[in-house]
């Protein structure tokens, strides 16, 4: 199905902690569990994300973009359910209390001018917006209007209640 529905996310592993590479370890299915106390919850976890976009800016693809990614999980978006099916989705390495670096709001621009003249995608989004209940990313660090402005993107619209 189209992809119409871009999804900003954040993430770091453990929690707090940029750098290392759990993340990606996370993402390829060669976490090691007993690595870290956080990271036992994680056992079994199967979840993927198309692109993170490090602190310095960088960016590494996981999964193909006409590839389907397991980032948005239980998830609700005008009206339509599963996001996963129609979404890409970028993990921007941080947390809910910490504010974005400057690089990583220009590699989320390039990428968003990039992936919008390559799919048909109506929509930025963030996590929360997807899955109000459980999530809260990327959080209230999140500059929306200085990404908006970088991206050439028009505002995000509100989520359909449901």
């Amino acid at each position: 199905m189209p992809v119409g529905l871009l999804v900003i996310h954040n993430i770091s592993l453990p929690p707090g902690e940029f750098a290392g590479d759990a993340v990606v370890r996370l993402f390829t299915n060669t976490l090691d569990t007993e690595a870290h106390p956080y990271y036992g919850q994680l056992k079994g976890l199967k979840v993927s994300a198309h692109f993170l976009i490090r602190r310095d800016g960088g960016i590494t693809q996981f999964v193909p973009c006409s590839k389907r990614a397991w980032h948005a999980g239980v998830s609700f978006w005008q009206g339509r359910t599963r996001c996963n099916d129609f979404s890409i989705g970028v993990e921007l390495e941080g947390d809910d209390h910490t504010p974005f670096d400057d690089r990583q709001y220009v590699a989320l621009a390039r990428l968003t001018r990039l992936l919008g003249r390559n799919y048909p995608i109506r929509a930025v989004v963030g996590h929360s917006d997807i899955a109000p209940v459980r999530k809260t990313d990327p959080g209230r660090f999140f500059d929306w209007p200085r990404y908006f402005s970088m991206s050439g993107r028009a505002a995000r619209p509100l989520p359909v209640a449901h």
